[in-house]
C-alpha cells in the first residue's frame, strides 16, 4: 500500500525534484502540500506548487498556505541565487493570484489518515511547529516525521555549523523536536553526498519521464559549481529525505538527544547538537530522535534513476 505523505516545503529546486519523485512513484500517495516561506516568499511557493500541479495534471491534492515568517519575528531571508526567483531554477511559472488562508485543512488531513499519515518537512519548520503549539494531542496521531535539516559535526551551509532549515527558525525546530515522536532527521551529513552528477542529469534529459528535471539539475549544479569547483554534481537534499520514507535500508541511524541553539544572531544560531556520550543515562521521558549519519549511495543512485526514467539500473 502506498505511503500517505503530507509535505511541508518551501519549494526550491530540490523540493521540486522531490515532488516529481513522489508524483512518479507508485509507493507514495501525496495527500497534501503545505507551501511555506523559505527559499522563496510564501506566495511564490504557493504559486509554484499550483504551476507544478497544473503541469502534471495533479488534482484533488490540497495545496495549503503555510507560514509567512519565522517564530523569531524576523524578516525572512530568501535565496533566489540558489533556487531561482520562483524556486524552479530557470523556469518562470507566471503569476498566480488567489492565495487563500486555509491552514486549518491540515487538521482535516490528520483526522482523515491518522496513524497512516507520514509528515515530510523539507523546508523551514515554522508551520509544523505551529501545529504542535495549536494541536499537540492531534499531532500524536501522526505515524512518523521525516525532517530534512541539521548538520551534526559537519560544516553547515548557512554558517560554519548551521544548516539552512534549522538556521532560519531555530525556535520552531526546538518546538518540533521537543514534542514530536517517531522522528527521523536527514541532515547534511548524508544529503550533501546525495549527488546527481551531470552525466545522470544528461541521461534523464534524454530518457527521463519529466524533461524539466534536467533543467532544474543543471541550474542547481551551476550554483554549486561556482561555490565549490570540486563538487561532482548537485546534492538533492529533499529527494533523499523523501526516499527515506520508502527505503530504511538505505540509511544508518543513531537514536540520540538533539539540542538546538536558539541564539538569534551569530555563527551558532540553529546549530544542531547530538549528545553521543556513552556514559550518560538519559531519562526514559527524554526525547531522542533517529539521525541519519550514513547512507548507501549505490541504492540512492539506482532508486533515483529508476524513478526518473522508468528503467532498471
Amino acid at each position: 500500500m502506498a505511503k500517505k505523505v503530507l509535505v511541508f516545503g518551501d519549494i526550491g529546486v530540490d523540493d521540486t525534484i522531490a515532488l516529481i519523485y513522489a508524483h512518479l512513484n507508485d509507493e507514495i500517495d501525496l495527500v497534501g502540500i503545505v507551501a511555506d516561506y523559505g527559499n522563496v516568499p510564501r506566495e511564490v511557493a504557493v504559486g509554484s506548487v499550483h504551476y507544478l500541479f497544473d503541469l502534471f495534471g495533479i488534482k484533488n491534492v490540497p495545496i495549503i498556505v503555510g507560514a509567512e515568517a519565522p517564530m523569531t519575528g524576523e524578516t525572512p531571508t530568501y535565496y533566489p541565487e540558489v533556487h531561482g526567483e520562483y524556486g524552479l531554477g530557470p523556469i518562470t511559472p507566471g503569476q498566480y493570484e488567489g492565495v487563500i488562508e486555509n491552514f486549518f485543512e491540515i487538521v482535516d488531513i490528520i483526522h482523515t489518515y491518522k496513524d497512516e499519515l507520514i509528515i515530510l518537512n523539507v523546508g523551514r519548520l515554522t508551520a509544523l511547529a505551529t501545529m504542535f503549539i495549536l494541536y499537540r494531542s492531534l499531532m500524536e496521531e501522526v505515524k512518523e516525521y521525516y525532517i530534512m535539516g541539521g548538520a551534526f559535526w559537519v560544516p553547515g551551509n548557512v554558517t560554519a555549523v548551521s544548516e539552512a532549515n534549522f538556521h532560519a527558525d531555530p525556535v520552531a525546530v526546538k518546538i518540533v523536536l521537543n514534542y514530536a515522536d517517531n522522528v527521523k532527521i536527514i541532515p547534511l551529513n548524508v544529503t550533501d553526498h546525495a549527488i546527481v552528477t551531470p552525466e545522470m542529469a544528461d541521461y534523464i534529459g534524454a530518457r527521463g519521464k519529466v524533461k524539466m528535471v534536467k533543467q532544474l539539475l543543471d541550474y542547481y549544479y551551476d550554483f554549486y559549481k561556482k561555490r565549490n569547483p570540486d563538487i561532482k554534481g548537485s546534492p538533492v537534499h529533499d529527494v533523499l529525505t523523501m526516499m527515506a520514507i520508502l527505503h530504511p535500508e538505505m540509511f544508518h541511524y543513531q537514536k540520540l538527544p538533539v539540542y538546538i541553539d536558539t541564539t538569534t544572531t551569530g555563527i551558532l544560531r540553529g546549530q544542531s547538537i547530538a549528545d553521543i556520550r556513552p556514559y550518560i543515562e538519559f531519562e526514559e521521558t527524554a526525547q531522542r530522535h533517529d539521525i541519519a549519519f550514513q547512507f548507501d549511495y549505490s541504492l540512492f543512485f539506482k532508486d533515483f534513476m529508476n524513478i526518473m526514467t522508468g528503467e532498471a539500473f
